[in-house]
């Protein structure tokens, strides 16, 4: 909740984050969200779903680098790309950096989310809605996938936590549909919370992707703006080399499209795949 100083983060029950409040700039909901927009002197402009932080303009770069450019590198030889969620732009502006790609489907469920953030996070898609490979399509994900006749290398679940509307997109008719369209040596990718206090989330998506993918884990990234520790993103394919890449291909290809990042590169994204302990055991356990 938001008061006149201060707002709250309850993602989890009995303990959370708050931030100190500049200004307010958007206050609203709609069918789908609750949403909130603030500005905070260390963090920039703060964007919450449902009074859950969903991006910053300090740290946005992290979270969107390492859930684009992960599957895009692994992969290789991407020509078409599905983004599920993903209104404020952070994973398009990614995605449209990569010249080789032909064409890209974005799909959102509010055209709200997508106009809010080009108002006050413009840096975040940075364009990249003009790009003329998009076809961005409103509509909600679930339905999309079940409906669509196209075919994709990657897909990537940039979707809010699995309440409200997000729920659609991390039960098991939507991760069967999207491995339906994907096509050989496809690569699914989504956002998969905090692992410390979201170990039922993990489990449920680890065993609802097993019924689909081969090859099914984790990587990880810390991000300061999502409370709790390292933030884990979810991976399916049925190609166990996508995920077991050698280091030495990796440099070659990212040297090659002479791209630069803030946080990406060759050597994070091979350690992102190893995790900590407990979440073996979580892994194993379940």
């Amino acid at each position: 909740m938001i008061n006149k100083k201060i707002w709250h983060e309850k993602l989890h029950r009995h303990l959370g984050q708050y931030f100190l409040i500049d200004t307010i700039l958007y206050q609203k909901k709609n069918k789908y969200h609750d949403i909130k927009i603030f500005n905070n002197a260390v963090m920039g402009n703060i964007m919450t779903i449902d009074d859950i932080v969903q991006t910053t303009e300090k740290d946005e770069f992290i979270y969107h680098e390492m859930l684009s450019h992960v599957p895009i590198f692994s992969h290789g030889n991407i020509k078409d790309i599905l983004i599920i969620g993903g209104g404020d732009g952070g994973i398009l502006r990614e995605i449209c950096k990569h010249k080789n790609i032909k064409n890209i489907t974005m799909v959102e469920i509010d055209i709200n989310i997508i106009n809010l953030c080009k108002k006050y996070f413009p840096k975040h898609s940075n364009n990249a809605y003009e790009d003329p490979r998009l076809k961005l399509i409103i509509d909600d994900g679930l339905s999309f996938v079940k409906k669509t006749n196209n075919k994709f290398d990657v897909i990537i679940s940039d979707s809010t936590d699995p309440i409200g509307s997000g729920k659609n997109l991390f039960i098991p008719e939507f991760y069967l549909y999207c491995k339906k369209i994907l096509k050989n040596n496809g690569i699914f990718v989504s956002q998969n919370g905090i692992p410390f206090f979201q170990k039922n989330e993990i489990i449920s998506t680890y065993k609802n992707l097993k019924k689909c993918f081969y090859d099914v884990y984790f990587y990880q990234a810390a991000i300061p703006s999502y409370y709790g520790g390292v933030m884990i993103f979810a991976w399916g394919s049925d190609n166990t080399e996508l995920r077991s890449m050698d280091l030495e291909i990796l440099k070659f290809r990212v040297k090659k499209t002479k791209l630069i990042f803030n946080y990406y590169n060759p050597n994070i994204h091979i350690s992102s795949f190893v995790l900590p302990q407990y979440i073996i055991n979580t892994l194993d356990e379940s």
